[in-house]
């Protein structure tokens, strides 16, 4: 069939749907197109909303990345606020939930993922944040004084815990590991950050599981597994889940996710999964990789489209991420697991350091706080998979960019 005959459906309403909607046009094809979302919202970006959003900076019409107009202009039909609940890779066709189906040539899942929730019943003051209008009850919220926990010191925890404190909340979080972030910048890292965070005035309790969460009148009692802390609103920020149970059926693999070789194809001839739900064959990594970043599902998002249309390369970028708390600038790139060192450079009493994560003498990963320019150096060297010299890492007088120069390089 000529491509200009074919149909590519997009299931996914967020910034990797469209982001390969506009990289199919963009490539020259011809074919229909289709955007399938969840939410009724024109997709939109996500990184805003636990910052920016929640302090009044950036207002809700902002965040869509393209207007209707844009859609109607480059022939891209919507299906917004539709589920999909099932896929027949036989027929080509997704089952839609208010019934009928629609059939494909090539169809992308970009679903994303949904926040992990509680168990038991549910309370109005138990909030999450994954969604706009999420965001806009929790704006509100604190603007109205709650007193607030956070149950999880991943991201969305530490970037919540910031905007409330700049607001003038009081605020504790509850991680049950040693240090907040520890999961995707280790100990050593995490230690740094939460540092900071005790600094601005955040209750940081480490180390301590939630056994319980009750109503009363006045708001929340919250027990640990060391204390009862009462307060009038608890955000649950402990990570997603990947939305693949309308895969069930379909053959499509999944594990932690979807599974897709470098090309983001899955074991499905026609499906292709790409952002937060792929977990990708990466060739830098050697291993299978999910990030749950905006940056990747905005490259991915491109590169996929390359690749349902038969035009597509490995995707290996090394994944980058930022994070602003409170004035700082927190930015990553790689993937800081598996390591065996970690090489700090830079001032910590000064809030402004970097640090080089390295495997068996090879840069993985590269954090940096209030130094951008060192992970913009550190997406280079684990691109090439850099084996430097760790007393040159540490030392200022020593340019990071000489390091990659070939005649620098180890073998």
């Amino acid at each position: 069939m000529s491509a200009d005959r074919q149909h590519f459906v997009l299931v996914g309403g967020g910034q990797c749907s469209a982001a390969a909607a506009a990289a199919l046009r963009s490539r020259g094809f011809g074919g229909r197109i289709t955007l399938v979302g969840a939410e009724p919202d024109l997709p939109y970006e996500r990184p805003p909303l636990s910052k920016d959003y929640l302090l009044g900076k950036t207002a809700g019409t902002e965040l869509t990345i393209h207007d209707a107009g844009w859609y109607a202009d480059h022939d891209v039909d919507l299906l917004l606020g539709t589920q999909v609940t099932g896929v027949d890779p036989a027929a080509r066709a997704i089952a839609l939930g208010g019934g009928g189906t629609l059939g494909y040539d090539r169809l992308l899942v970009a679903t994303g993922g949904r926040a992990r929730t509680l168990p038991g019943p549910g309370s109005d003051r138990v909030v999450y944040l994954r969604t706009r209008e999420e965001a806009a009850r929790l704006a509100g919220l604190l603007r109205g004084g709650a007193s607030l926990v956070i149950l999880g010191g991943g991201f969305i925890g530490c970037e919540v815990a910031a905007a409330a404190r700049t607001l003038g909340g009081d605020v504790t979080v509850l991680e049950m590991q040693d240090t907040p972030l520890q999961a995707v910048l280790g100990p050593v890292v995490g230690a740094r950050l939460a540092d900071l965070h005790r600094g601005e005035g955040v209750t940081l309790r480490t180390g301590e599981r939630v056994e319980s969460v009750a109503e009363h009148d006045g708001g929340l009692l919250v027990r640990t597994d060391r204390a009862e802390l009462d307060c009038s609103l608890l955000l649950v920020a402990t990570g997603i889940l990947p939305n693949t149970e309308f895969l069930d059926g379909s053959g499509v693999r999944r594990d932690d996710g979807v599974v897709v070789d470098e090309y983001s194809q899955t074991n499905v001839p026609g499906i292709y999964a790409a952002g937060d739900v792929a977990r990708h064959d990466h060739p830098v990594f050697g291993e299978p990789v999910r990030v749950e970043h905006y940056d990747n599902a905005n490259k991915q998002g491109t590169a996929v489209a390359a690749s349902m249309l038969g035009e597509g390369e490995p995707f290996a970028d090394p994944h980058w991420f930022w994070s602003d708390q409170y004035e700082h600038n927190l930015q990553s790139v790689g993937v800081a697991r598996g390591y065996d060192e970690i090489i700090l450079r830079g001032s910590e009493d000064d809030v402004s350091f970097s640090a080089f994560y390295l495997a068996g003498g090879v840069v993985r990963a590269v954090f940096a706080l209030n130094r951008a320019h060192d992970v913009t150096v550190g997406r280079r060297m684990v691109r090439v998979r850099l084996r430097p010299d760790p007393d040159e890492l540490r030392d200022e007088s020593v340019d990071l960019r000489r390091l990659l120069r070939p005649e620098r390089r180890k073998p």
